[in-house]
């Protein structure tokens, strides 16, 4: 059950809290104050439990609104602003001195986002500042802040799955030792590019373990290229990555290319402690709202 503290209501549900309201604009049904009170407290908090979930079973909510139909009015439906775009009228209200990205604009709950419209809808300038901090603050800045300013994973519930696609590249500089042994496959640890390789592609698979704020992604190809230039004494790594997901797969590739590059490192140090990784970098990427990168 959501309740917001801008909403200034408790959990014994007196009053109407957003949650509930939003399940009765989906079923277009309107109550009056003494009529939501007179509901048993059970009904109270199961309909504010519906109208805080990503979707509404309007079906229930008529079901559990059945004893009070008679008194109960209805109304045009009204459902959720798209997370697509920040609706002018939500703009308009909280004005340029607070701005709502897009991207947190669409990371928002349908929920809060519901919240937002009605509290820009109603004009209390005191209720739109309220719900601002409460609902948007810090993530103004980055959709990767909470409201409050602590770190958070980007809700990409809402976003449709695609094509996504990025290639990343580092390298290894070798001294002309580890260079010689490299090229003649003479490493007392074995073969060097297989097991970079492999190393790579596990790394990708991984990269939401390592890297915070990434999500776990189902990678639906992953290939690293490693090649030896022996006349600049360089291993050259590209590591691709592709998925068809909710979000970008560059962190992975990246991820791939750093992998690689270490075990590299690590397979040949005996002969060069001295060896230098990078740069590492994105090359390309595809797929997703913010389009297409090319270094």
């Amino acid at each position: 059950m959501r309740l917001f503290d801008f909403d200034a209501i408790g959990p014994e549900l007196e009053l109407l809290p957003l949650a509930a309201r939003r399940t009765l604009d989906h079923a277009g049904i309107k109550l009056s104050r003494i009529t939501w009170q007179a509901l048993p407290f059970v009904t109270r908090q199961e309909l504010t439990n519906l109208g805080s979930a990503e979707r509404i079973d309007v079906n229930e909510v008529r079901r559990l609104l059945q004893p009070v139909a008679a008194v109960a009015t209805s109304v045009d439906v009204v459902g959720d602003p798209s997370p697509g775009q920040v609706p002018e009228l939500v703009s308009t209200a909280l004005g340029p001195e607070r701005p709502i990205p897009l991207a947190s604009w669409a990371a928002l709950e349908p929920l809060a986002r519901y919240a937002l419209f009605k509290v820009a809808s109603s004009g209390r300038p005191e209720r739109i500042e309220g719900a601002y901090r409460e609902l948007i603050g810090h993530s103004a800045v980055s959709s990767h802040l909470e409201p409050s300013g602590g770190v958070r994973m980007v809700n990409v519930g809402g976003k449709q799955p695609s094509l996504r696609t990025a290639r990343a590249q580092s390298q290894v500089k070798l001294n002309q030792l580890a260079c010689q042994r490299l090229a003649a496959r003479d490493v007392p640890k074995g073969d060097v590019f297989g097991t970079a390789r492999l190393a790579g592609i596990m790394a990708a698979k991984k990269t939401s373990d390592w890297i915070p704020l990434c999500h776990p992604l189902a990678l639906t190809r992953i290939s690293v290229d490693l090649e030896l230039d022996t006349q600049a004494s360089v291993v050259r790594i590209e590591a691709l990555v592709e998925a068809f997901d909710k979000t970008g797969v560059e962190m992975e590739a990246l991820v791939a290319a750093s992998a690689a590059a270490l075990t590299v490192y690590d397979m040949l140090k005996s002969f060069d402690r001295g060896m230098q990784i990078g740069p590492t970098e994105l090359l390309s990427k595809s797929g997703g709202r913010t389009g297409d990168y090319e270094r």
